[in-house]
């Protein structure tokens, strides 16, 4: 079973969108802050983060980039999810070490393909 961390600061967001992602046989986490993603991540590695960009102690960019910084966690696939869906805010989440971006409402079907290509990607090595 794919394990996701959701980072997420919004707890009618992070509830509907881990009940859905559960309903496709996801094992959901969840953290509403940067420090509480950097802590899980280190803790429970799991296979794929949901990063939201925008969060209530440290922005969404700077934990992915500290994410990508440690060599132990460095290798799990981040996908941004925002509600700033510019091109620029895209390149941002890029260039932070994101490998996709989702705006917010989240298209499910979109962000299903995305997880499904990059966790099989990551476990093929």
């Amino acid at each position: 079973m794919t394990t996701v961390l959701l980072v997420e600061d919004n707890v009618d967001n992070a509830r509907a969108l881990t009940r859905l992602l559960t309903r496709r046989g996801f094992s959901m986490l969840w953290a509403a802050t940067g420090q509480d993603a950097l802590a899980t991540v280190r803790e429970a590695k799991p296979d794929i983060i949901l990063m939201d960009i925008g969060l209530p102690d440290i922005d969404g960019l700077e934990v992915t980039r500290r994410i990508k910084a440690d060599p132990d966690v460095a290798m799990i696939p981040v996908i941004a999810l925002t509600a700033h869906a510019m091109s620029h805010d895209k390149t941002a989440a890029l260039a932070a070490g994101c490998i996709d971006f989702a705006p917010k409402p989240v298209n499910l079907p979109d962000l299903l393909k995305s997880m499904r290509a990059f966790v099989v990607a990551a476990e093929n090595g």
